[in-house]
């Protein structure tokens, strides 16, 4: 497997952690810009390929990806963010190393069923907390030569 993929479940995680709650409760969209770049900091950090997927509104399906950013879908009104999830982990899931983010237990069992692996938002915020410390520690030993 050359690539490694995170794939986060995006209103699942801004539910899940009380200051992302709070802040979609006051406006949606600084909740998910938030999230963007906290999972930008970690893909950049860690080299891991992240793909957010939020709830929709829209006629079609959107994808959204800057240079060097994550990847970013938007479902349409006929499907959800999990109906994305599941077919991106059931096209994938026997090529790459997929973990998926979502505490959604359905999904995860699915996302299993078809090769990936799965953690829960919090299990998310422990590893993007590993990220950051292993990127201060590595930075620190590079400035210490």
């Amino acid at each position: 497997m050359s690539a490694e993929f995170l794939i986060v479940d995006g209103h699942s995680v801004i539910f899940a952690w009380p200051e992302l709650r709070t802040l979609h409760n006051r406006k949606t969209g600084s909740a998910r810009d938030l999230l963007t770049k906290i999972l930008t900091e970690y893909q950049d950090q860690t080299g891991i390929n992240v793909v957010l997927v939020f709830d929709g509104k829209g006629p079609v399906i959107t994808q959204e990806k800057e240079p060097g950013g994550i990847q970013i879908f938007y479902s349409n009104t006929s499907h959800t963010a999990d109906d994305i999830i599941e077919r991106l982990v059931a096209k994938y899931g026997k090529l790459y190393q997929i973990t998926v983010a979502t505490c959604d237990l359905l999904e995860q069992q699915t996302a299993i069923a078809f090769g990936g692996n799965c953690i829960s938002a919090e299990g998310l915020r422990d590893l993007i907390a590993g990220a950051r410390t292993n990127f201060a520690r590595a930075l620190k030993r590079r400035n210490a030569r």
